[in-house]
């Protein structure tokens, strides 16, 4: 489980701070399963994969033919996604951009646009970030969101004890946030999935994450 300190408020400083504490992977490394399902009908062109983190999505979708823009807010992130990209030999498919996405966004409209468990501790407009995001893909394209919708109470109740809140909405819950047109999106995906997690000392702990993925017409 990645070591956060749940009193950083700085979004940078929060996921900086995480990253660097790490050696070499921090995540697995391997692609979110949820992803690689809800894209496996999908025709490869351009991406963008906000809070790509270490890069396993990147990578996944650079291997399927994507030619990919990964965006975190971590340089320590984004120097070992790039490095990942490079050993794996889709470096020439991949980029990677900095950003706070609450401040600033990259240019330019994708064929996917991905948001692979975008919370955050530090202040972060969620549904701010993912309005945006959906105004990025073109015509044709996709709206994928994945994330927590019930997290272990052991997790939980960490956050609680240190007063940290982050909100974690049901796919439709978000769909009804983001209020897309309906005459312009379709909802191709909308479903929660159940996903195990396993601690340091062996013990498991059941979750639920939801998984949304919009079409733009």
């Amino acid at each position: 489980m990645p070591n956060f300190d749940l009193t950083a408020r700085d979004a940078r400083e929060l996921w900086e701070g995480m990253y660097s504490s790490g050696h070499g992977h921090v995540w697995s490394g391997r692609p979110n399963p949820a992803l690689v399902d809800a894209i496996a009908d999908l025709t490869p062109g351009t991406a963008l994969d906000l809070g790509c983190g270490e890069g396993g999505d990147v990578l996944h979708l650079a291997r399927l033919g994507w030619r990919v823009t990964g965006v975190d807010v971590s340089d320590t992130a984004i120097a070992r996604a790039a490095a990942h990209a490079a050993e794996a030999g889709v470096g020439d498919l991949t980029r990677f951009e900095r950003h706070d996405l609450g401040q600033s966004f990259p240019e330019g409209l994708f064929d996917l646009v991905t948001a692979s468990f975008l919370h955050s501790f530090a202040f972060l407009d969620r549904t701010a970030v993912l309005a945006r995001a959906a105004r990025s893909v073109a015509p044709g394209g996709s709206l994928l969101v994945l994330g927590h919708h019930v997290v272990p109470e052991e997790q939980a109740a960490r956050w609680r004890a240190e007063g940290a809140e982050v909100d974690l909405p049901s796919p439709g819950e978000l769909r009804r946030r983001l209020a897309l047109p309906e005459a312009e999106w379709t909802v191709a995906r909308e479903l929660l999935v159940e996903r195990t997690t396993t601690g340091e000392d062996g013990s498991t702990a059941a979750g639920q994450d939801g998984v949304l993925r919009l079409d733009r017409r």
